[in-house]
C-alpha cells in the first residue's frame, strides 16, 4: 500500500471584503451579535457625544452628551463599564470618528482604560450616513454612520508608532511648516525689495545663497544710496558685518544703480516692512537650522538613516520619509508602501468597459506622497542612474508626471530592501563609494554641531548598520586620518576626538598619535 500523501496547506486568503485590520468578524461570532457592543463617538471641540448599540444596530445607552474635559471623559466610561455589567455585554469597541486631534484626548483615555479603540475616517462617516439619511446631517445620524462604518470593517485600528518615529514626525512636520512660512515670506521680500530697489535682485547669480545682498539693500535701501557710496563705500559697509569682498558683485551693484528706474513714492516706509520681513526670515532660518540638527539625532537612531547611502538622499529627505513612513516592519512590501502613498491609478470596470490607466488616485496619505515626490525629484537632479533612466523616458516622450511616480516607485523598491534587509544592499543607483557616515558628518560639519553631539549621533549610526558594511565605512576614515598624521600639525582639535572614536567604533583596531598632544588637523 502506497504511503498516503500528506494533506496540502490550505491557501491563505488573501481577498476581503472587509479591511484586515477592521475585520470584528470572529469577535462576534464567539460572543454572538446580541452579547457584543459597539459604543459610537462623536468628539468636538467642548463636548463628546456617545451611543451605545449592539452589533445589529439596537440601541442599549441613547445619545448622551459629555464634556470635554477629565470628568467628563471619566463619566463616559463609567457608563461604559455599566453598561457592560447591566446589559450584560461580553464584548465592545469603542468606535471614534476622527477630527484632527480633538479626538485624541478621549482616544488616549479609553485606552488606558483598556478598551479596544477603533478610528473611522470621516469619509467613511458620511458615506454611511448619507446612504441612511441623505440631506440630512446630525449629531444623532452622524453616530449611525460611525455604527454602519465600524459593523463594515471600516472602524480601524490605529498602529502606534515607537516613541522615536512619533517624535521624528513630529519635528519633520514642524520643520516642513517652517520651510512653508519661510517660502512666503522670500516671497514677500522680493516683492518689497523690487519696490524701492527695482531690478536689485539680478546682480547675484544665486540671490538667497549670497551672504551680502540683502546686507546691502537693507543698508542702503535704493539706487542713489548705492551711487552715494560707490564700491569703496559698499566694501566698507560689507566688512563692518564681517562678510567676506567680493569686488566683482560691487561693480555690479554700482552698475545696476547707474540705470536704475525710480523706486516706491513711500520707499522708507517699504524699507521697515522690508527690515521686518527679513528679521523673521533669518530667525525661522536659524530655528530650521537648529531643528535640522535635532532631526539627525533622532534619524542616526532609526534604520532609515542607512538610505544616507543613495546619492539625492540627504538627511533631511530620509528624516521626513522616517516620519512619514514609521518602521519598515510595518509592510509586507514596497507595494504597501506605495498604495499607502496613493501611487497608482484609478480604474473604472463595469462588465466589458475597463479603463485601468487613469489618474493617481484621490485619497491617499498626501504627505507621504508629498515626501515621495521630493524624494523622486532629487533623484533625478542629483543621482546619475535615476537622471539616465528620466533621461530616456523623456526621450520616449513619456510624461514628466508619470517620470516622477516611476522613480519613486522604483526609489521604494530599493528602500524597502536596504531597510527591510539584513546585509549591505547593492544596486547602480549607489554609483560605488557612497557613505552613510560621511555624508551624516558632513551635515553635522554644515551645522556646527558641538563634537559630542556628533559622536553620540555617529555611534547611534553605526548601532543602525550592518556589520558587513563596517570596513567599507572605515576606509574614508582612515584615509582622513593618514593624511591628518602625515601633515604632523600640533594642537587638538575636534576632528581628532571623532576620527578615533569612529575607527575604534567600526572594529578596525586602536589608532594611537604619533607623539603625545598631537591633533589631527
Amino acid at each position: 500500500m502506497s504511503k498516503s500523501r500528506s494533506q496540502p496547506r490550505r491557501r491563505r486568503r488573501t481577498n476581503f471584503v472587509q479591511k484586515p485590520n477592521g475585520s470584528l468578524a470572529p469577535r462576534v461570532q464567539a460572543v454572538g451579535p446580541e452579547r457584543f457592543g459597539i459604543v459610537m463617538v462623536d468628539v468636538s471641540k467642548q463636548r463628546i457625544q456617545t451611543q451605545i448599540c449592539d452589533f445589529y444596530g439596537n440601541e442599549i445607552v441613547p445619545f448622551t452628551v459629555y464634556e470635554q474635559s477629565r470628568p467628563g471623559c471619566e463619566a463616559c466610561l463609567r457608563s461604559i463599564r455599566q453598561v457592560q455589567a447591566e446589559a450584560r455585554v461580553l464584548d465592545l469597541v469603542v468606535a471614534i470618528e476622527r477630527t484632527g486631534e480633538y479626538h485624541r484626548p478621549f482616544q488616549r483615555a479609553a485606552q488606558r482604560a483598556h478598551y479596544d479603540v477603533r478610528i473611522v475616517h470621516p469619509l467613511a462617516t458620511h458615506h454611511f450616513r448619507t446612504i441612511a439619511h441623505p440631506g440630512n446631517k446630525t449629531d444623532p445620524t452622524d453616530l449611525g454612520g460611525i455604527h454602519r462604518a465600524t459593523v463594515n470593517g471600516f472602524g480601524l485600528v490605529e498602529r502606534v508608532l515607537p516613541p522615536e518615529y512619533a517624535q521624528l514626525q513630529l519635528l519633520v512636520r514642524h520643520r516642513r511648516d517652517l520651510v512653508h512660512k519661510q517660502t512666503t515670506l522670500c516671497c514677500q521680500i522680493k516683492e518689497a525689495l523690487h519696490a524701492i530697489m527695482p531690478g536689485y535682485d539680478q546682480c547675484f547669480a544665486a540671490f538667497w545663497d549670497s551672504t551680502i545682498a540683502l546686507a546691502i539693500a537693507r543698508a542702503t535701501g535704493s539706487a542713489d544710496a548705492v551711487l552715494r557710496r560707490g564700491v569703496a563705500g559698499l566694501a566698507e559697509l560689507v566688512e563692518r558685518g564681517h562678510q567676506p569682498r567680493h569686488q566683482t558683485t560691487f561693480h555690479r551693484i554700482v552698475q545696476w544703480a547707474q540705470t536704475a528706474p525710480p523706486g516706491h513714492a513711500h520707499s522708507d516706509i517699504v524699507r521697515s516692512v522690508l527690515d521686518d520681513l527679513d528679521d523673521d526670515r533669518l530667525g525661522k532660518n536659524r530655528h530650521i537650522h537648529q531643528l535640522e540638527r535635532i532631526i539627525a539625532r533622532h534619524l542616526a537612531g532609526t534604520a532609515f538613516v542607512r538610505l544616507l547611502v543613495i546619492p539625492g538622499i540627504n538627511v533631511v529627505s530620509a528624516a521626513d520619509l522616517a516620519g512619514e513612513l514609521g518602521p519598515i516592519a510595518h509592510y509586507a512590501n514596497a507595494n504597501a508602501i506605495t498604495g499607502r502613498a496613493g501611487h497608482f491609478p484609478a480604474r473604472y470596470q463595469s462588465d466589458a468597459v475597463d479603463r485601468p490607466d487613469g489618474a493617481l488616485i484621490r485619497t491617499a496619505n498626501r504627505r507621504l506622497r508629498a515626501t515621495l515626490m521630493q524624494i523622486a525629484d532629487n533623484l533625478v537632479t542629483c543621482n546619475h542612474y535615476f537622471r539616465a533612466k528620466a533621461s530616456t523616458w523623456r526621450s520616449a516622450g513619456k510624461d514628466p508626471r508619470w517620470i516622477r511616480v516611476k522613480v519613486a516607485k522604483i526609489f521604494t523598491r530599493i528602500a524597502y530592501a536596504i531597510l527591510a534587509g539584513a546585509g549591505p544592499f547593492q544596486h547602480p543607483c549607489l554609483q560605488g563609494d557612497n557613505y552613510v557616515l560621511g555624508k551624516l558628518n558632513a551635515f553635522h560639519l554644515a551645522h556646527h554641531t558641538p563634537v559630542a553631539e556628533v559622536l553620540a549621533g555617529l555611534h547611534a549610526t553605526i548601532e543602525q548598520l550592518p556589520a558587513a558594511q563596517y570596513a567599507h565605512e572605515a576606509r574614508p576614515w582612515q584615509q582622513q586620518y593618514q593624511r591628518r598624521q602625515a601633515s604632523r600639525r600640533n594642537g587638538p582639535t575636534p576632528l581628532s576626538e571623532i576620527l578615533l572614536e569612529v575607527l575604534a567604533r567600526l572594529g578596525t583596531g586602536t589608532v594611537e598619535s604619533t607623539h603625545e598632544g598631537a591633533g589631527l588637523g
